[in-house]
């Protein structure tokens, strides 16, 4: 112990200099993870005194069925979505990378535009473009004979595609970057190895480029999986500012349903905890499981 004392003076200067970060992550990251822990053992409404109910809100929680359909809605969003962001990211950055076309720092700024753009202006974008009367989409469908949609409302069951089609729209840009960054660290020298054996941009796409950026694939899937489970403004805004996620809770995921019991739209804040942190065991999961794939053979 004496030894370890001796060290931290030693070093006093060094630990005086990294102690601001870690004061401020146990202030304001390690001790609201801890207490929202503690606190969805709780019955609580933000005011009164705590009630200890033990795993009830949990039980309670497993047992709802707007959790479900949140949970539902939040995966098939989130699968379907990440589909054309992952591969078009993936492909974008290939022929970005490839120089198969001029102007590429233009490509990439107007690809890229989308990310930096306000969440709630592009969701009332979309909003406009598929509306069931005079949106864009509808319009165009019609010119080709086709019968127009009412996206945002009827049953409530296209609601995830409006939900969808944004999203993809949205966050293709910043894969692009992330892959693109990975393929300027190749070699150049592999490709030209490659190219000088015969091997077309397909072959040289899947035989040189995707296993070498694995790591970086690994990365962007783990960041969609935490990303698909805190969407919330693109389908809030879509379903007019509607907790409960538009007709027949189309729209309704996870954290808007989160949000809906506290503490926008409610008071029950054991029981947003408890959601919150059933949600944070999904996120582990979908990250164990993409690396288990990823792991080496």
């Amino acid at each position: 112990m004496r030894r370890f004392w001796k060290s931290i003076y030693k070093y006093r200067v060094a630990y005086a200099y990294v102690a601001p970060f870690f004061i401020l992550f146990l202030i304001f990251s390690l001790y609201p993870i801890v207490a929202g822990f503690g606190l969805s053992f709780f019955r609580w409404d933000g005011m009164g005194s705590k009630h200890f109910i033990g795993i009830e809100n949990y039980i309670n929680l497993l047992k709802d069925s707007l959790f479900w359909t949140a949970f539902r809605n939040t995966v098939v969003i989130g699968v379907i979505a990440h589909i054309p962001i992952l591969l078009g990211g993936m492909a974008l950055a290939y022929i970005l990378n490839s120089k198969l076309v001029k102007g590429a720092n233009l490509f990439k700024t107007i690809y890229f535009m989308p990310m930096v753009t306000s969440a709630v202006a592009i969701s009332i974008i979309f909003t406009q473009l598929f509306s069931n009367n005079y949106g864009l989409i509808n319009y165009v469908l019609k010119l080709f004979g086709a019968e127009g949609y009412n996206w945002l409302g009827g049953d409530g069951s296209l609601i995830k595609v409006a939900v969808i089609v944004m999203n993809a729209w949205k966050w293709i840009g910043w894969n692009m970057v992330i892959y693109l960054a990975g393929m300027q660290g190749i070699n150049t020298d592999i490709y030209e190895a490659a190219k000088i054996d015969g091997a077309g941009h397909v072959k040289t796409f899947f035989s040189i480029t995707v296993p070498l950026i694995k790591p970086i694939i690994l990365f962007t899937l783990v960041q969609s999986s935490i990303g698909m489970f805190n969407l919330f403004t693109e389908p809030f805004i879509l379903t007019n500012s509607s907790w409960t996620g538009g007709v027949n809770n189309g729209g309704l995921t996870l954290m808007m349903y989160l949000l809906g019991k506290a503490p926008q739209g409610g008071t029950a804040y054991g029981y947003a905890s408890s959601i919150a942190y059933v949600i944070t065991i999904f996120i582990v999961l979908c990250s164990l499981v993409f690396n288990k794939l990823a792991e080496e053979k």
